[in-house]
């Protein structure tokens, strides 16, 4: 089973971007993979998803805002965001899908806190 470790978080000031990086352990060529987060004292929310074909899904929220992509030769997936805002403050955690065979297993990594203050 694939393991994902985030990075990139951390306490930054609003404005400007700031690039989270989720990366495997194993080849995610053939997977789903997704960013979701989860703010203090919230649910956990979708964010973005990019299939192995690079179609992306994004929140509509966030949408414009935020930029998913991958590189498959990294085993590693990206999710970029830019004008951060205080309300950006979340766990931000990355999700593979399996394939067919692998009967759509879900991993997920244990996240990366991001914290948008002044």
């Amino acid at each position: 089973q694939v393991q994902l470790v985030e990075s990139g978080g951390g306490l930054v000031q609003p404005g400007g971007s700031l690039r989270l990086s989720c990366a495997a352990s194993g080849s995610i060529s053939s997977s789903t993979m997704s960013w979701y987060r989860q703010a203090p004292g919230k649910e956990r929310e979708f964010v973005a998803s990019i299939t192995s074909g690079g179609s992306t899904n994004y929140a509509i929220a966030l949408k414009g805002r935020f930029t998913i992509s991958r590189d498959n030769t990294k085993n590693t997936v990206y999710l970029q965001m830019n004008t951060r805002k205080p309300e950006d403050t979340a766990v931000y955690i990355c999700l593979l899908v399996g394939t067919a065979e692998q009967r759509f297993l879900e991993n997920w990594g244990k996240g990366t806190l991001v914290t948008v203050s002044s």
